[in-house]
């Protein structure tokens, strides 16, 4: 659900966390090592935090707090890692926080076409469906006149990546329909 300043100040009362100090805490949380921490929950607290922010990414309220506490750019170095998970709960915050011209204009200016492109070709399922979600709402953005001026047509449309996102529509939904359904819209919005 979308929220606003009112909905948060009544939700959160008197003593509550406002919003920009949680998503604040969340982001330290997964920035700060451990040392007493056995890795494997470090991982899972991480992956936690991550996917905390992944799910606030989504409301336009939170918009400015992402921006401002450089969690945009915090989603496309999760993407560079290792990690499936990691990747997985990156791209699915960039794909959620696209929607927004001014987060993608931050992501486009920051690299971060190249690494959801990339994204394409990972075996895990989520993480190819945000990634095709997110280069449609990129792409949006600029159409629209909204984009960040870095040229995200040409960068997602270029060496086979329309190729790439063809074979996910010829695939007749063998892989995913809903791989085949985005693609088919970004084929048929930007491409065809």
């Amino acid at each position: 659900m979308f929220t606003n300043a009112k909905r948060q100040e009544e939700r959160i009362g008197r003593s509550g966390t406002p919003r920009q100090q949680y998503l604040q805490d969340l982001v330290a949380q997964f920035q700060s090592p451990t040392a007493t921490e056995e890795l494997k929950e470090k991982i899972a607290a991480n992956l936690a935090n991550l996917a905390n922010l992944a799910n606030f990414a989504y409301d336009p309220y939170n918009y400015a707090f992402l921006r401002d506490l450089n969690v945009l750019e915090l989603f496309l170095d999760c993407i560079t890692e290792p990690n499936e998970r990691l990747v997985e709960f990156g791209v699915g915050g960039v794909c959620n926080a696209c929607a927004d011209p001014m987060n993608a204009r931050v992501i486009a200016q920051c690299g971060g076409v190249p690494l959801v492109v990339q994204c394409l070709s990972s075996p895990v399922r989520n993480t190819v469906n945000y990634a095709l979600g997110a280069l449609y709402y990129l792409l949006c953005c600029e159409s629209e006149g909204k984009g960040s001026g870095v040229g995200i047509r040409e960068e997602i449309l270029k060496d086979g990546v329309a190729e790439l996102i063809r074979k996910y529509v010829d695939s007749g939904g063998e892989v995913c329909v809903s791989f085949g359904n985005l693609a088919r819209a970004i084929l048929d919005k930007y491409v065809d």
